[in-house]
């Protein structure tokens, strides 16, 4: 079990695990939910808030609906591991939408990307005019994801 942060109670623990479930919960049903009054669970929603436990809400969206099916993880090797070389890749992908996630690795590649597309001749117009093309970048490998298994953004409270 994962020991809870100093400044969060029991109940602040219980609301972050409720609007993970429901982030559209109406807050008279948070307050049940955690048997405190409308009025505190409110009071200790804006706290998470403003203290950064919770960093905003929103929709998950259907990849596959919205023609987007196709994941694919990326290996980035850069030339040089500068922090100039770095800044720079990292202000780059900031910029392409099609790179949902992009994270520094320790390990035998420098970044490691997440992808959506709508599919492999997408994915290569993408590696030439985009991925290819980022500052820095020495070589690529590509996984191109058969089946997802998990995919969650809860953490455990």
């Amino acid at each position: 079990m994962n020991p809870s942060p100093p400044d969060l109670d029991r109940i602040d623990l219980k609301i972050l695990a409720v609007l993970q479930t429901d982030g559209r919960i109406p807050n008279l049903k948070l307050a049940e939910a955690v048997a405190l009054s409308p009025t505190a669970v409110l009071a200790r929603t804006q706290r998470l808030q403003r203290e950064g436990y919770i960093l905003g809400y929103e929709a998950r969206l259907n990849p596959l609906k919205l023609g987007r099916g196709m994941m694919v993880f990326v290996e980035v090797s850069l030339d040089r591991t500068t922090p100039n070389v770095f800044d720079e890749f990292k202000a780059a992908v900031q910029v392409h939408e099609t790179i949902m996630e992009c994270h520094m690795v320790a390990g035998g590649f420098d970044y490691l990307l997440k992808t959506r597309m709508a599919d492999m001749t997408a994915y290569r117009e993408f590696a030439g005019s985009v991925l290819w093309q980022l500052p820095g970048v020495r070589e690529t490998r590509t996984y191109v994801v058969m089946e997802e298994v998990k995919n969650t953004t809860h953490l455990c409270v």
